[in-house]
């Protein structure tokens, strides 16, 4: 039954207080996650207990389906101790929110377990054959976040039925399948975010049953105010999350550096600069706007959901945009706190090393690229843009 809305505020603020503790979790781990390329499964388990990892699914399942305000926050919260951790969050809860594209048979297959984790990477990588029940699915996602601790895995396919839309493209779909019936190929050796453990993943002739197949285009099988919120816009801002709170994290390990730090041939310390002053009234002003800029889009986005069957173009427009600034301000605040440290930051048992690392790999992400500018710009515009998956 749905909650009530005093056990909807006390649901929301167990989640914020779990962010917070998982924040202080991360940020003491972060280290040994980043050497051991994946979340220790102490961190695991607390995020599989806090609820905030499958927080998108529906409450007829016993999860949240939490305002995508507060799941975001608790992302962007826990970023702050560790960006890696805060991604593994944001890409968990923004799969969780699958479970409305899914018969019932299949969203409780696979998120009916209150400490259940999905990953998935919705790009077509992967052939879907249909056979009698179902599909067999073969290929190699990239960029898998989280797949390491993932109990069920969301692979993008092409449905391989010989058949096309009314505009020629291939049919999509993606399946959920076992993590463990998938190979993952050791692949992620990368400069930042390395604790996601973001490997590829393989399948080779995988039976997925047809309860564990959804259509994103053709939307979601449950009408609520939650689903109706653009979902492609979703997975850009949980992106952008896991940024803003790296960002605020970068300002926090500054801080604590700038009260001791005293420079070569110099008697006061960092903080006392007037150039250390500027930057971190810079930094603090620019992260402040974008964050308000991304809460205020999803605010505005969420009110229409709630009211209408559609979130008109423009909302989506702004969500859009409010992620791509937010997680490319966040690179830069990060930049320039990294800046700020010096030799310091340098050594690898400086912080502001991996938020730096992790802010820049942050940005390569397609959902927040550079790209982003130019689709907006043209719906801006007025211009004919492809606007299914925005």
């Amino acid at each position: 039954m749905p909650h009530t809305l005093h056990e909807t505020d006390a649901h929301q603020g167990s989640l914020r207080e779990a962010a917070d503790r998982i924040r202080l979790q991360a940020q003491a781990a972060a280290a040994d996650s980043e050497r051991e390329r994946r979340l220790s499964p102490e961190l695991v388990d607390a995020l599989r207990d806090s609820g905030l990892m499958r927080c998108g699914a529906p409450e007829t399942l016993g999860a949240a389906q939490a305002p995508p305000a507060v799941s975001l926050e608790c992302a962007e919260t826990i970023a702050r101790g560790d960006a890696a951790t805060g991604w593994c969050a944001s890409i968990a809860l923004t799969s969780s929110l699958l479970a409305a594209y899914l018969p019932e048979k299949g969203a409780a297959e696979i998120f009916g377990d209150p400490r259940a984790i999905a990953a998935g990477v919705w790009a077509p990588r992967a052939k879907a054959r249909p056979v009698d029940g179902g599909v067999v699915v073969s290929g190699r996602w990239s960029f898998c976040s989280g797949i390491t601790h993932a109990d069920y895995f969301f692979g993008g396919c092409v449905l391989d039925d010989g058949r096309a839309d009314k505009d020629g493209a291939p049919t999509l779909r993606a399946v959920g399948i076992p993590a463990e019936q998938l190979r993952i190929l050791d692949t992620w050796h990368t400069s930042g975010l390395r604790a996601t453990g973001s490997h590829d993943a393989v399948a080779e002739e995988v039976f997925v049953p047809d309860h564990r197949v959804l259509a994103l285009d053709d939307g979601p099988l449950i009408d609520a105010p939650l689903y109706r919120f653009p979902i492609y816009g979703y997975f850009a801002l949980s992106i952008a999350a896991a940024a803003l709170g790296n960002a605020r994290g970068a300002i926090d390990d500054l801080m604590d550096l700038a009260g001791h730090k005293v420079a070569t041939r110099s008697r006061r310390t960092l903080a006392e600069k007037a150039t250390t002053q500027a930057a971190v009234g810079q930094a603090e002003a620019a992260l402040r706007a974008a964050r308000a800029f991304f809460y205020s889009a999803i605010d505005d986005a969420w009110q229409a959901a709630c009211t209408a069957d559609t979130v008109e173009l423009g909302l989506r427009t702004g969500l859009r945009l409010a992620a791509a600034h937010a997680a490319r301000t966040s690179a830069e605040v990060v930049r320039a706190m990294y800046d700020l440290g010096g030799g310091s930051a340098v050594y690898d048992s400086s912080p502001l090393q991996r938020r730096f690392r992790d802010a820049t790999t942050a940005t390569a992400h397609l959902q927040v690229s550079p790209a982003t500018w130019e689709t907006t710009g043209r719906i801006l515009l007025g211009l004919p843009t492809h606007v299914a998956q925005l």
